[in-house]
């Protein structure tokens, strides 16, 4: 059959039309915009996740994902979700936090400048057990809830982003927040995961935990005096990882409760009672 000029033409018009009812995805978010926060966020399910302009994975099947930022974030940031459809941007405002300086005496000066070939061998080989840990990445989205605090009754001691001054040597900021409570506390996950480390006797932090809540997000428990999860369980919200204690680098009897997402350091008490979007 042949076809006239203009049937022509209108076939060739109607085609980006058609293309054009392709909609871009969705993208809603949770959570606090500022320095050391971590967002949550609701896209389609496995949609392309960028965070200024660097591939952060995928959207798990429910379409959520977690963003986090450092520290010393900067005042813009850029998230993205891309599929075949389109591409949805989100541009943040990124809030900044003035942040303590905390001075911390009486610790074993070894602990503040370790000496030593054996020390450093220690020290070192404990470094990249802890690492390997980090860099744990459960393809889940068990952060969808946020977090409970990981202690029922304490007293912060102190904040997360804190210059540290330790033993009268300026050293680098503090990466957690600090939570007071007597030797044998239990400490509870404040949401479901996977143990990516579990170990006691580490030269600065005593008994340590890492949790792995999806996509990267690894909470951090030092300076516990029992640990009583192993590597590789599956943990719910609420369940005893173990007990409070001062070991290693520690003046007092305290949980450190520290939050990475992939190599930025975040306050994990900003994502406590934050929920996933439900649009």
């Amino acid at each position: 059959m042949r076809l006239s000029r203009r049937a022509v033409l209108g076939a060739s018009l109607a085609l980006p039309a058609a293309q054009a009812l392709a909609a871009a995805p969705g993208l809603t978010l949770a959570g606090k915009f500022v320095q050391g926060s971590a967002v949550i966020g609701r896209t389609a399910p496995r949609a392309e996740i960028t965070v200024d302009g660097q591939d952060m994975g995928k959207a798990s099947t429910s379409g959520l994902f977690i963003v986090g930022y450092d520290r010393d974030a900067p005042r813009q940031s850029k998230i993205s979700a891309r599929t075949a459809e389109g591409t949805a941007n989100h541009q943040a405002e990124i809030a900044p936090v003035d942040y303590d300086i905390q001075r911390v005496d009486g610790l074993p000066q070894e602990t503040v400048t370790p000496q030593g070939e054996a020390l450093l061998a220690r020290i070192a080989a404990e470094s990249a057990r802890k690492q390997a840990g980090f860099a744990s990445k459960v393809d889940a989205d068990w952060f969808s809830d946020g977090f409970s605090m990981p202690l029922a009754n304490f007293r912060v001691s102190g904040r997360f982003g804190g210059q540290r001054i330790l033993n009268g040597t300026p050293s680098t900021p503090h990466y957690g927040a600090d939570l007071a409570a007597p030797i044998g506390t239990p400490v509870l996950a404040p949401g479901k995961a996977s143990v990516a480390f579990a170990e006691t006797g580490l030269f600065y932090e005593g008994g340590l935990i890492l949790l792995d809540h999806g996509q990267g997000l690894i909470t951090a428990y030092l300076h516990m005096s029992k640990v009583e999860v192993t590597k590789g369980q599956v943990v719910d919200r609420g369940q005893r990882l173990g007990a409070v204690g001062m070991e290693g680098r520690a003046t007092g009897p305290h949980l450190c409760w520290r939050m990475k997402w992939r190599a930025r350091n975040c306050d994990p008490t900003l994502l406590v009672g934050v929920k996933a979007p439900t649009t």
